[in-house]
């Protein structure tokens, strides 16, 4: 049973979770990594639940594929590139942000148009290289351009685009609601100022997979987004998450607090959400839940994951590991 208060929505609890990655060091566990997830299949029926996925969470930037289907509908144009960037949680590498600058340039705005916070880079090579923190090189960056971009098309106010009640907002929410095909319980505020939307993995998962299973006849917006993610996903996520998409051909993107969405190329599709915000469980899991569910070649997955999760590591060399192991 969920112990929130009365007063806050139904979220996501210790009670609702299961034990879903272990970290071994010399042969002791010394960590346990606790969550939910659930698989749905190709035809979206449910093919496996772990925890309580209809608890609610905030999606964080999982939530930007819709945001950016949203920002095509009002009418902008975007570059496969530009549309990466509008879904995307990027490094701030110089080359993210020379698209984000050619979106804004496009729509005769500027980096002083942007209200997401000022950041620096991830990027190591950007991040030696900048004098300051800038508001290009925050991770939300291109999904801000886009926003301004659909304000000018519009002829909506700039200024207060993050705002519950801007027109643009209004269309996000509509575009949530249809993915996922639930009401909204809860809107938040994400750590760039934008809404967000509490939603359990369950509605995430089926809005994750319209969208990746789109045709150009069905939904010729989310189909793009999602071709354009697939010929560009250098520009989608960290490094690991781009090895796993191009390696794997899934579709995949990791959000803030241990939020991870994948989809296969068959539609299977995994949502899950670590209890503690970790984000370094999260493609183990992933990509664990999709071979189990036979929707990825196991010695393929083993092969990215050898190569992107993180190492345990004792005076330099390997004493442990990182596994899915459920309790």
């Amino acid at each position: 049973m969920n112990s929130a208060s009365p007063h806050l929505p139904n979220t996501l609890d210790v009670d609702d979770t299961v034990q879903l990655v272990v970290l071994e060091r010399s042969g002791m566990v010394e960590s346990r990594h606790l969550g939910a997830a659930v698989v749905i299949a190709p035809d979206g029926t449910q093919l496996r639940r772990l925890g309580d996925p209809d608890a609610l969470i905030y999606p964080r930037s999982t939530l930007k594929p819709m945001q950016a289907i949203t920002v095509l509908r009002s009418g902008v144009t975007l570059s496969e590139e530009q549309l990466v960037l509008a879904s995307a949680s990027h490094t701030g590498s110089q080359r993210h942000q020379d698209v984000v600058a050619s979106t804004l340039a496009a729509y005769g705005l500027s980096e002083s148009n942007l209200l997401c916070p000022t950041d620096w880079p991830a990027d190591s090579q950007a991040q030696r290289a900048a004098d300051a923190p800038s508001r290009l090189a925050m991770n939300c960056s291109g999904k801000h351009a886009s926003f301004l971009a659909a304000c000018v098309v519009n002829n909506w106010p700039l200024e207060s685009y993050l705002e519950h009640d801007h027109p643009l907002q209004a269309r996000i929410r509509e575009t949530v609601i249809e993915f996922t095909g639930t009401e909204l319980a809860h809107e938040g505020i994400d750590g760039c100022g934008a809404p967000v939307f509490a939603m359990s993995l369950v509605a995430l998962a089926t809005a994750i997979q319209r969208i990746a299973t789109a045709s150009v006849t069905s939904d010729p917006h989310a189909h793009a987004l999602i071709a354009a993610i697939r010929a560009h996903s250098w520009g989608l996520d960290m490094p690991q998450v781009t090895e796993a998409m191009n390696t794997l051909g899934i579709v995949a993107k990791r959000g803030a607090e241990g939020v991870l969405i994948a989809a296969a190329p068959d539609g299977t599709t995994v949502t899950l959400k670590i209890l503690d915000g970790s984000i370094r469980p999260l493609l183990p899991v992933g990509l664990s839940l999709l071979v189990d569910a036979g929707a990825m070649d196991p010695a393929a997955a083993a092969t990215v994951l050898s190569s992107t999760t993180e190492e345990v590591l004792g005076r330099g060399l390997p004493v442990g590991e990182l596994r899915f192991q459920l309790a």
